[in-house]
């Protein structure tokens, strides 16, 4: 039983070299000379103004977590892409709720104005 887990610990052992690895060959081949010039913050060639820790509205917060949220449901549609054929009209079906009920959040979500930008 356990000559199975050989080739994940091998793949660990691997992915543990290699990432460090090029980070380390990186930092011996770069250039390292920082300035003022360098280490001041880039914002499309424009000096900085104000603080980096500038508030944000919240709307941006909800439209970033609503992204998420309609994303991650949305994978759920590929497995059953994949056993559609074996799952038959039950599995439609439910598809069909699920749907229904991501579109019914989605127009609720529409009509609270959380995708309004202003």
């Amino acid at each position: 039983m356990p000559q199975n887990y050989v080739p994940i610990f091998l793949f660990i052992a691997v992915v543990g070299v290699m990432i460090p690895l090029p980070l380390l060959l990186a930092k011996l081949v770069r250039p390292d000379n920082p300035g003022k010039e360098k280490l001041m913050p880039y914002e499309c060639g424009i000096d900085p103004v104000g603080g980096s820790r500038g508030r944000y509205t919240v709307r941006y917060y909800i439209v970033a977590i609503l992204f998420v949220v309609f994303d991650v449901e949305t994978i759920f549609l590929f497995p059953w892409a994949v056993k559609f054929r074996a799952l038959g009209k039950f599995g439609l079906l439910e598809m069909l709720i699920f749907l229904l009920i991501l579109v019914v959040g989605y127009v609720w979500v529409w009509k609270k104005g959380a995708l309004e930008w202003v």
